[in-house]
C-alpha cells in the first residue's frame, strides 16, 4: 500500500518499501536514567540527557560561575582598590 500526499495541489504517491523499519528502542544516559523511543538501533548510549544536563536541571554543576573580567584580574593581580 503506497501513502498518497499532496503536493501543490496534485497527488503525489510515496515509493514502497525505501524507508527502514523503526522499532522500540532503549537510550541510556551516562547518568543512569533511561527511556524508551523509536530508531532503527536497538540501544543507544548518550553522555547527557534531560535528567542530568544543566539547561534542564537548573542547576550550573561544572560550570564556572565567575565572569571572565573577574577571571582576568585575578590572573593578573588587579583588585577594585588599585583600578
Amino acid at each position: 500500500m503506497s501513502r498518497i500526499m499532496r503536493y501543490g495541489g496534485r497527488s503525489v504517491h510515496m515509493k514502497k518499501d525505501i524507508h527502514p523499519e523503526l522499532k522500540d528502542c532503549k537510550v541510556t544516559c551516562a547518568c543512569g536514567a533511561t527511556f524508551m523511543t523509536k530508531s532503527t538501533k536497538d540501544e543507544i548510549h548518550v553522555e547527557v540527557c534531560s535528567e542530568c544536563h544543566p539547561f534542564y536541571t537548573g542547576r550550573q554543576g561544572k560550570a564556572k560561575k565567575t565572569g571572565a573580567i573577574e577571571k582576568f584580574n585575578r590572573k593578573y593581580g588587579y583588585d577594585q582598590e588599585n583600578a
